[in-house]
């Protein structure tokens, strides 16, 4: 394997995970956001019973975007974690809250079952929050000495920050309910197809301002887009189009699907307007891996040892995405009140 330039593979499959982790486990974040929403208990079931068979599996991505930094790319992981040390406590200790709230709600009477579901809400919400503040933390930079984090501990929280967690929130919610108008049917899809109405208005407005404001976050992603010092530069810009006219076209897309009372193309719009925005954010800061001093040449572990978990990844990757497929395609379809989950 010396031929193959390691650390650019091992930063292509983190990426991947990290954007597949949003896509998926972000639709059932979304899911939980919007379930203080729901008209009724029975509405939240088959809300829940939505996401059952795959919502475990989502979180796959997230196991493997956070191990394969840490393995591929240690000092990377050493910077940023102690950065983001709160939020990163705070998104997995909602997880776990989300996780277990999700079992207990299932089997619980009707005071457990009330205490459960406002636990699940409030920990899906928490999530894409604390996910939000990681996420802007990140793009505003990390402060570094060396290869060591040299900031302070709430250097994540920022108005810039604050308006990004919102920004990702609404986005989650708008995934959520692009999934239910996907698949669900009655009064619970009219009441989606609302949710996402609102979600992609609130989502289309966030987006627009965290993408202004993220020009002044710092000097460097200004410049990756033309806004230099000496001003606007086309050239610079023009290759970066693609970009924003994925977003409208996922935008457009959207729109159009909830307009002509589509069931699945408002969820394909919403990702195409997630796949606009993370490709925005590595356009503004690649092939830096810890914001905007180090990058992941930089940060990378030895060649031998990126080797031989490039072995372990060819083998299980495949195993990880084929069963994803298999479990997605099993529970196609609408779901029903007798899908027996809870």
């Amino acid at each position: 394997m010396s031929s193959l330039d390691l650390p650019l593979i091992w930063a292509g499959v983190i990426a991947t995970a990290v954007l597949l982790y949003v896509l998926l486990d972000g639709f059932d974040l979304g899911v939980g956001i919007l379930f203080p929403f729901a008209r009724t208990p029975a509405d939240r079931d088959l809300m829940m019973d939505s996401i059952a068979p795959v919502w475990d599996g989502n979180e796959t991505w997230l196991v493997l975007g956070g191990g394969g930094l840490f393995a591929a790319f240690p000092l990377a992981y050493g910077a940023i974690l102690p950065a983001l040390y709160l939020p990163v406590t705070l998104m997995l200790l909602a997880l776990v809250l989300r996780g277990v709230a999700f079992e207990f709600r299932i089997r619980g009477r009707r005071r457990g079952k009330a205490f459960w579901t406002a636990a699940f809400a409030g920990g899906s919400l928490t999530v894409a929050i604390a996910q939000g503040f990681i996420l802007g933390g990140f793009i505003q930079g990390v402060t570094l000495k060396g290869s060591q984090f040299a900031g302070g501990p709430f250097d994540w929280f920022t108005p810039y920050t604050v308006l990004v967690a919102a920004g990702l929130t609404a986005g989650y919610a708008l995934l959520g309910a692009t999934w239910l108008v996907w698949k669900t049917q009655t009064d619970l899809h009219g009441d989606a197809r609302r949710w996402a109405i609102l979600a992609t208005l609130a989502t289309a407005g966030l987006l627009a301002t965290v993408s202004l404001a993220t020009l002044f976050v710092h000097p460097r992603i200004a410049e990756r887009w033309g806004f230099g010092a000496a001003g606007f530069d086309l050239a610079v810009f023009l290759p970066h189009l693609p970009i924003p006219l994925l977003g409208l076209a996922g935008l457009a897309i959207l729109g159009r699907g909830l307009a002509r009372r589509s069931h699945g193309w408002p969820h394909v719009g919403a990702t195409l307007v997630f796949l606009s925005g993370y490709a925005g954010l590595a356009a503004g800061f690649f092939p830096n891996i810890v914001p905007y001093d180090m990058t992941f040449r930089q940060a990378a572990n030895q060649d031998n040892a990126l080797a031989l978990m490039l072995v372990g990844v060819a083998i299980l990757l495949p195993v990880i995405l084929g069963y994803t497929v298999w479990v997605y395609w099993l529970f196609r379809g609408k779901v029903t009140a007798d899908a027996g989950y809870h």
